[in-house]
């Protein structure tokens, strides 16, 4: 049976795979992008299964215009996956006011408004299922992202909390969190400006990594994006989803790091407890 789904940032990237993967198994795409003009082969190719949404994530009120009349228009909506986002790359003593702005407002503030657009009309439908597409980044972090850290890791705080708020109207809510994958994000990173005191630092290894591409990248995006739409898909989906050996790797030892120093203070936490 056809699907219909709304995936956000689909003009490159793991959306516009994930546009075209589903285009091509028959479903039915609300594709939302900045440009009106993206996606027009694709919308020439796919007339009547592809409708394109055109909308800045960072312009609330259109965001919630076009969502609304992407579910009057399309009758139910399914799936919803929250894909727009960028990475912000710098020291946070290297970045912007202005780009701080930016990355919180598209990858946090837009995401969670695109959540509280959709409840309403998944209510009403009585179920859907909203995927996030974070990122390992969103339970581990790296020196030189920390905005970007911040926008994965509070929207997954957001979503941990909202999925036991919309569980009783039969919402499901799944958080995929690839790892490195041949997507060109790293050429869509907005970088700050270096401050040469960060050279000899964790921060300017990171930055020459970048710059002359050392870092391991293992992910496949086609295969990434099989694996979220299949987590979409399932009769009882996953909560969250690593992708990729190295995010799986990264996830486990981070996670294990985290356990062990919260349980070296077992004492210190019970003695701020009330006699």
């Amino acid at each position: 049976m056809m699907t219909t789904w709304l995936i956000t940032g689909a003009s490159s990237g793991l959306g516009l795979l994930m546009t075209q993967t589903l285009l091509a198994r028959g479903d039915r795409v609300v594709a939302c992008v900045r440009r009106a003009d993206a996606l027009s082969a694709l919308q020439a190719h796919y007339p009547s299964r592809l409708h394109v949404s055109c909308f800045d994530m960072t312009d609330s009120a259109a965001l919630r215009r076009e969502v609304d009349a992407a579910f009057t228009t399309s009758g139910v909506i399914e799936r919803v996956v929250s894909n727009a986002g960028y990475g912000l790359f710098g020291a946070a003593e290297e970045v912007s006011d202005a780009q701080i702005e930016r990355q919180i407002a598209t990858n946090l503030t837009g995401s969670i408004q695109l959540v509280r657009a959709v409840l309403p009309w998944l209510r009403a439908q009585q179920g859907g299922r909203i995927v996030q597409v974070s990122s390992e980044g969103g339970q581990v972090a790296y020196p030189n992202f920390s905005l970007y850290h911040a926008s994965k890791w509070g929207i997954e705080g957001f979503l941990e909390s909202v999925a036991q708020e919309v569980k009783p109207f039969g919402i499901d809510i799944v958080i995929a969190e690839p790892g490195p994958t041949q997507t060109g994000f790293g050429a869509g990173l907005d970088h700050a400006t270096p401050l040469a005191v960060y050279d000899n630092t964790p921060a300017g290894e990171v930055r020459r990594g970048i710059a002359n591409g050392s870092f391991d990248i293992k992910g496949d995006a086609q295969r990434t994006v099989d694996a979220i739409i299949a987590a979409a898909d399932a009769p009882t989906p996953p909560f969250r989803v690593p992708l990729g050996s190295l995010a799986w790797e990264h996830l486990v030892a981070s996670l294990r790091a985290r356990l062990a120093e919260i349980e070296r203070q077992r004492e210190v936490a019970y003695s701020a407890d009330r006699d």
